[in-house]
């Protein structure tokens, strides 16, 4: 014969084993952990694209998706490399978000999707990023903003997705990639 007490204790056990089961299948990968999804959609509106490195330019009316989030950042994370000048009246459009500057093209720089870019907590962060064998280190001066584009200060070229490193036409060079690709998966680490 169960008593009461119980009963209450193997409820209580039942209860806390279905709980911890529970909070174990949700951190599986198979379940969103680490899983960055569109947080909404822009309008895209056509503007004047400046094309020196071949961007993709916004078209009215598409839809383009908005990211608040990145993949987390790993020891080595990995991300897509893609191609964007620094310097004044280019494809990277008004200037660095950290310091309010222009970049050379020859200056090792890059611009780190939004989540990455962690409301400018990585600004001026050093980044090891690595391509076919061959690594370079890079400054962390701009977002490639997953949220805004299609407007003048983004070259009206759509939000970037949630895991992009753009990197200066030096970066490019120094991992010696041919920038006429455009873009490449790579993997990065904070330094």
């Amino acid at each position: 014969m169960v008593t009461a007490r119980a009963a209450a204790a193997m409820a209580m056990f039942l209860l806390v084993a279905l709980s911890a089961s529970q909070m174990a299948s949700s951190l599986r990968p198979s379940a969103g952990l680490g899983v960055c999804r569109p947080s909404g959609y822009l309008p895209g509106r056509s503007g004047n694209c400046e094309k020196s490195n071949d961007p993709d330019c916004c078209e009215d009316g598409k839809k383009y998706p908005q990211y608040r989030c990145s993949p987390p950042v790993t020891a080595n994370t990995k991300a897509v490399l893609t191609l964007n000048s620094f310097e004044k009246g280019k494809d990277g459009g008004g200037p660095s978000e950290c310091d309010n500057a222009y970049h050379s093209d020859e200056e090792k720089v890059v611009a780190l999707s939004t989540g990455w870019f962690s409301n400018m907590a990585r600004c001026g962060h050093r980044i090891k990023i690595t391509a076919n064998g061959n690594s370079v280190y890079a400054k962390v001066v701009d977002e490639c903003d997953s949220v805004e584009g299609c407007d003048e200060d983004h070259n009206f070229e759509p939000p970037c997705d949630n895991n992009i490193v753009d990197a200066s036409p030096a970066v490019w060079d120094a991992l010696g990639l041919d920038q006429n690709i455009g873009m490449v998966d790579i993997t990065w680490s904070e330094e």
